[in-house]
């Protein structure tokens, strides 16, 4: 009798949940419709360019949660404001070279992420 082979699943669909901001739930599922029936490939540049322009803020506010840090305590670690933190993460004040240093230390990233 010959034995069974071990069959490697070619067609498995998994289920994926996502945390994501509202205003970009639909270009996400457009996205992953057309990955799905493989329509049109999008990168993520394409899928999200207006998000391209706003890294340095992305990437401050994703370390800062990724330490599951407020930004009080980051304020505390850095020796920065926290309402300067707080205008970082959204857009209306500049990082800079400095204060990049001293939040990537708290934050244990490469300043240059925040740039």
């Amino acid at each position: 009798m010959p034995e069974p082979t071990k069959k490697h699943p070619t067609d498995d669909v998994i289920n994926l949940r996502l945390r994501v901001h509202r205003c970009n739930a639909d270009r996400i599922k457009r996205y992953a419709d057309a990955l799905e029936g493989e329509e049109q490939t999008f990168t993520v540049a394409e899928a999200f360019a207006d998000l391209l322009e706003q890294e340095p803020q992305i990437a401050l506010r994703a370390y800062r949660h990724r330490e599951n840090l407020t930004q009080l305590q980051l304020a505390e670690r850095t020796d920065i404001p926290q309402h300067h933190i707080s205008e970082m993460e959204n857009g209306k004040r500049s990082i800079g070279k400095e204060r990049a240093k001293r939040l990537a230390a708290a934050l244990n990233c490469n300043y240059r992420r925040l740039l």
